[in-house]
């Protein structure tokens, strides 16, 4: 049985986090699997599309075709899968023309309504696709996952003094880091010895926080975020970042690191609060629970190891694999994996809601730290 993926890049984050890392077991169960960019050019799109008709599966990443291009794919493909990790019907949430955009909503619902399978990697993005009209039974929620024994946490020994946050992503995304630039400030002003590490291809500069810049690569991303001690997310509530797929907050538990986010998007579902790390709504929370970690290094990692085990039953591409498989083969997916169907008929937004698989979130009103 052969599998073709149609990805912006075999190389790109989407492509290795929630297509080359189910490689393997896809080999183990009789699939080959190719990897290709998407043909830039139409002709050679087009050609690419017609090799489509060789494969059993074909999985189309993220990418919103035109109409005829999806109907020419749609027909040469036996099996169509799309699978898509952003919020691809939005435009992003520094977009000053507002998220809303008439030609990829239209996109969007033609190609989630055209495939056998939508793979989607939260419960908004779910939610999405079925607003769009694509069949509740052709749904199935797939997390980013992380291979986590190529993740390791690093056994070298951190001083108890200070405190290295940790932040990796590119530079595309460094604008809602540099956004919070008071949030930042004011964590070096009021936090004795924290730094930064910056585990990217761009870096900022605070005038309170010491920025150690960490350039990005592929082969060392794991060392360098777990030679930290405690990761950082922060993203916008808005409609685009509903969709991030928190692949930072994974990358950091994999590491074995606590992890401190605001309560946005997929990070309530991700982070069990006092127990993995912390949300925090407000900069009194984020400095408050900065502060606990400096001063606590049995704490940092009681709270990094609950967090490596938090990552390893749910978000690891061993536990995911089979759901997976089932998903390119066109089978039930496993007791563990939900389908819509059985949800449609409750209020939109409800439905994929209910397929979240994790959600210890303590609202604002608990005690913002609980003992683990």
């Amino acid at each position: 049985m052969r599998a073709l993926a149609l990805v912006e890049a075999p190389s790109h984050v989407c492509c290795r986090y929630r297509v080359r890392a189910f490689e393997s077991t896809l080999l183990a169960s009789g699939w080959s699997l190719t990897v290709e960019p998407l043909a830039n050019g139409l002709f050679q799109r087009l050609a690419q599309f017609g090799r489509a008709a060789d494969y059993e599966t074909v999985l189309l990443q993220r990418k919103l075709l035109p109409g005829w291009q999806l109907r020419e794919l749609r027909k040469r493909a036996a099996r169509l899968i799309f699978d898509f990790d952003d919020a691809v019907l939005y435009r992003d949430s520094y977009d000053r023309r507002g998220p809303h955009h008439r030609r990829r909503s239209d996109r969007f619902k033609r190609v989630v309504q055209a495939a056998d399978t939508v793979i989607a990697g939260n419960s908004f993005l779910a939610d999405c696709a079925l607003k769009s009209g694509a069949d509740p039974d052709h749904i199935r929620i797939i997390p980013t996952c992380i291979e986590a024994r190529l993740a390791r946490p690093t056994d070298l020994v951190r001083s108890s003094s200070g405190l290295d946050l940790v932040w990796i992503g590119s530079s595309s995304t460094l604008t809602g880091l540099a956004q919070q630039r008071e949030l930042w400030e004011r964590i070096g002003r009021e936090v004795p010895g924290s730094r930064l590490r910056m585990v990217c291809d761009h870096f900022l500069r605070f005038e309170n926080l010491p920025v150690i810049d960490v350039p990005w690569s592929e082969s060392t991303e794991a060392t360098d975020v777990a030679s930290a001690d405690v990761g950082i997310s922060w993203i916008p509530d808005d409609l685009w970042s509903r969709g991030k797929c928190g692949l930072k907050v994974l990358q950091y538990q994999a590491a074995g690191l606590p992890v401190i986010a605001n309560p946005v998007g997929v990070h309530p579902e991700m982070i069990r609060h006092g127990v993995t790390g912390f949300l925090a709504a407000t900069a009194d929370e984020w400095v408050e629970a900065a502060t606990l970690l400096a001063r606590n290094p049995d704490l940092r990692r009681q709270m990094g190891q609950a967090a490596r085990s938090w990552l390893e039953q749910k978000y690891s591409v061993d536990s995911w694999s089979p759901a997976f498989v089932a998903a390119i083969a066109g089978v039930r997916p496993l007791a563990h994996l939900e389908t819509l169907s059985n949800l449609h008929a409750k209020p939109k937004g409800m439905a994929a809601r209910e397929l979240r698989r994790s959600g210890d979130f303590h609202p604002p009103s608990q005690p913002f730290y609980t003992t683990p």
